[in-house]
Order: C-alpha cells, then sequence, then structure tokens
C-alpha cells in the first residue's frame, strides 16, 4: 500500500528527492514535527561555504520543483515555482541545468548570455513537449512555471528570473547592521511597471491587464508577465476552445501575451556580502526582505531555511487568526487557501574559502563543464 508520500511521489511524476523528511531527531522544536507536508535539508555544504533548504506543499500536488548542484569551484540554484500543475517546474529541474552545462562548455565561460541561453533552450524544449501532448492533453498548454535560477562561479554570482520568485542578498554595513537587497526583478501585474510595460507592447488590446477578483491579472487570467510555457498565450496553434473556460481567449492572441525572457544580473560578490536567499513568492507574502535577512543573519546556520519557512508560516496562520499548529492540521489542498506551495534556498558565503579547492562530499558525483574550470558537480538528493 503506497505511503501518503508515495502516493504525492506518483503524482508528481518523479520522487521529491531533494527534500530530506522530518525526523524527530533533527527538529529543534518538537511541535513541528507534526507538519507532514514540510521537508528540508537543514545544513550541506558547497564550493564557498554552506546551504540550507526546505519546501512545505500546500497544493493538493505539489507545483514548486526546485534543484542544488555544488561542485568544487561553483553552485547553480534552482526554485521553479510551477502553475496549471507540476508538468513545466518539473521539466525545468530537469533541463535547465544540462543546457546550462552544454552551452558553458561550447562557449568555454559562464556569463549572463550562457545563462539566458540556458533558459531559451528549456523553454523551446517545453513548448516542443507541449505540442507532442496537446492533441492527447490540451490543458498541456496552459501549464507554466516561474524560474529563478542563480549560478556562483570564480567569485561572481549570475541570476536569471521569470517571474516571481525572488533572489536578496543579505550584507552588512559599516556599523555591522545586516541590509536586504533584492537582485531580482518580478514580473508580475501587481507592479505597476509591469502593467505600464504591458500597455506599451499591446497598445491595441485594452484588455491586456484587467483587474478581476480584486488583482491585477493579464487577459484577465494569470498575474505573472514572463514564464517558461503557458503556450496558450504565447502561440496561437496553443489556443484552448470555449470548453476549457478558466483559459479560454474570446479573440486570438495575434502575437505573444507572456514571454520567456527573462531578467539577468550579475555581481562580483564583495567581502560584506554574507548570505542568500533564494525563494518563490509564497516566502514573500508573508516576509519582507528585510524581515528574512534579519532572520538569517541573527540565527544559527543549522535549520535556518526551515526558521524562515516557519516563520512566513505562523506568519500566515496569523493573518487567519489561528496558530502555526493549527495551521499544521489542514491538509494539503485545503491549505492552499491559507499558504502557497513555498521552497527557500539560504546560501552561506564563507569568502576565505572562495578560490580555494574545497572538498564537498557524499552524494552522485557528475561533471561540469571541465573546459571552465568548474568540475565535480553534483545533484543534492537524498
Amino acid at each position: 500500500m503506497f505511503s501518503w508520500l508515495a502516493r504525492i511521489v506518483s503524482a508528481c511524476l518523479r520522487p521529491v528527492r531533494r527534500y530530506a523528511r522530518m525526523s524527530k531527531d533533527d527538529v529543534d522544536d518538537p511541535s513541528s514535527i507534526e507538519d507532514t507536508l514540510l521537508w528540508y535539508k537543514d545544513l550541506e555544504k558547497h564550493s564557498c561555504g554552506e546551504f540550507s533548504y526546505a519546501v512545505v506543499q500546500a497544493n493538493e500536488i505539489i507545483e514548486d520543483h526546485s534543484q542544488v548542484e555544488t561542485g568544487s569551484d561553483a553552485m547553480f540554484i534552482g526554485v521553479y515555482d510551477g502553475h496549471g500543475g507540476p508538468e513545466a517546474s518539473l521539466f525545468i529541474s530537469e533541463h535547465l541545468f544540462h543546457h546550462l552545462m552544454r552551452i558553458a562548455r561550447d562557449n568555454g565561460t559562464i556569463s549572463e548570455d550562457i545563462l539566458r541561453g540556458a533558459v531559451s533552450a528549456t523553454e523551446d524544449g517545453f513548448l516542443t513537449f507541449v505540442r507532442r501532448t496537446y492533441g492527447i492533453k490540451p490543458l498541456m498548454a496552459a501549464i507554466g512555471s516561474c524560474c529563478l535560477a542563480g549560478v556562483i562561479w570564480k567569485g561572481t554570482l549570475y541570476v536569471a528570473n521569470l517571474g516571481d520568485s525572488r533572489a536578496v542578498i543579505g550584507s552588512v554595513d559599516r556599523s555591522n547592521k545586516i541590509v536586504a537587497e533584492q537582485l531580482t526583478r518580478e514580473h508580475n501585474a501587481s507592479k505597476e511597471e509591469v502593467r505600464r510595460e504591458l500597455r506599451s507592447l499591446h497598445p491595441e488590446d485594452s484588455q491586456i491587464v484587467v483587474m478581476k477578483h480584486g488583482t491585477w491579472r493579464i487577459k484577465g487570467i494569470i498575474q505573472v508577465s514572463r514564464s517558461i510555457g503557458d503556450a496558450y498565450l504565447k502561440r496561437p496553434e496553443f489556443s484552448l476552445d470555449p470548453s476549457f473556460p478558466r483559459f479560454h481567449l474570446p479573440d486570438p492572441i495575434r502575437r505573444p501575451v507572456l514571454t520567456a525572457d527573462p531578467s539577468i544580473c550579475s555581481r562580483v560578490l564583495q567581502p560584506n556580502d554574507k548570505f542568500l536567499i533564494f525563494a518563490s513568492d509564497g516566502l514573500w507574502e508573508h516576509l519582507t526582505n528585510q524581515e528574512a535577512a534579519e532572520i538569517v543573519h541573527n540565527n544559527p546556520r543549522t535549520g535556518i531555511a526551515r526558521r524562515l519557512l516557519k516563520a512566513a508560516l505562523n506568519e500566515a496562520a496569523r493573518k487567519r487568526e489561528m496558530r502555526y499548529k493549527d495551521l499544521q492540521k489542514v491538509e494539503r489542498g485545503i491549505r492552499r487557501f491559507f499558504h502557497d506551495d513555498i521552497t527557500v534556498v539560504v546560501v552561506f558565503i564563507d569568502h576565505e574559502m572562495v578560490g580555494k579547492n574545497i572538498a564537498v562530499p557524499e552524494l552522485s558525483i557528475r561533471g561540469f563543464i571541465d573546459t571552465v574550470g568548474a568540475s565535480n558537480f553534483k545533484v543534492v538528493r537524498d
């Protein structure tokens, strides 16, 4: 008989092996073990520090997927917040890093353009997958995912973002106080600048962004303006008929409404840069950048991603006039009314380790772009 976890695994098409199931021995707060929808990895090493991550499920089928790849002098972090189903976020987790390896190997370097090319190849691959399955499962055209990806290589951070996940860096100022800086731009119609951008790109379409159910939405349907997938809003061939009222457009699109062009930034890491937080928007609905940075700065490293996640869940419960321990009893699916699926990755940067050949032990090892010196990457899985 399948366990609860096995049923989730089967529904997601692939084992959720990147997240360690809670055990009583690993939990500082015994009450937290009652939350069977939460997975975490408290602390692992990477080439220039340590990292921690945690995931909590809210949807009937978890739509967040993520990955951390570490090597002797490089690191890759990916957070993929799916919508409409898990297929797009799962596809990204299976293909984006491989495209990055291939393109970087061909060019002998890592750069903003290399990262952009990997995102573009992933989008093309998923749209090809949609085309192959569209006749059998038309709703594949309505499945998409945000995509937040970061690479640390030779002391430089590269970040690509599609959608409304967020990367934040915590740095200390001259008075040794932590300062949070958001590295990514959010592509969400709730932002006035995004609405202005969409209207300028589609001046002929008075319905390009409309207020619906108290929220600004593109074509009255979706909030994010950039994504992987969502083929029905990018190519007329994938339009959905009135039998799918949630995704049906009365007038076929003449050109893409959404785009898969990521916003990209790079940053040479400085000695005052202490850590990075990569998280899906579910975290940022309940914590500000500064609140999250202060939690990381003022608490032990071990279990810090889980601590951030629990702070968000406590706030989600408080907004509904309940306690977190009561929220833990709410089943997946119904729990989506209280909070979203949330993925959090916290990466600590120890500058004295940058440039040194640090052994990254355990788990499966595989090569990564030997031509640019980032060898022996591994996938963090249990």
